[in-house]
C-alpha cells in the first residue's frame, strides 16, 4: 500500500511536511506530502474544491471526487 493511503488514519494533525484533506461521501482523511501541491492535476483538483467549497468547511479541505478516484490518483502520484 502506498505510503499516503497508510496515513488516513491516526493523528488529527499532520506530519511535518503534510496536510490533511478529506474526500468522498464518508469524508476519509488523507494525509497528503506538501510535495503534491505542485503537480497539475492536484492544483486542479484544489482549485475546483475551492469554487464547490470555498475553502469554509469546518473539517478542512474538502476534495470533490469520490475516493476510488482520489486512491487512484494517489497510487498515480506515488509510482
Amino acid at each position: 500500500m502506498p505510503k499516503t493511503q497508510r496515513k488516513d488514519e491516526g493523528a488529527r494533525r499532520a506530519p511535518k511536511g503534510h496536510f490533511v484533506v478529506y474526500v468522498g461521501e464518508e469524508m476519509r482523511r488523507f494525509v497528503i506530502p506538501l510535495s503534491y501541491l505542485k503537480d497539475p492535476t492536484f492544483q486542479k483538483l484544489l482549485e475546483k474544491a475551492a469554487e464547490e467549497y470555498r475553502f469554509s468547511t469546518e473539517r478542512g479541505i474538502v476534495l470533490p471526487c469520490a475516493e476510488s478516484t482520489f486512491r487512484r490518483f494517489l497510487n498515480l502520484m506515488d509510482s
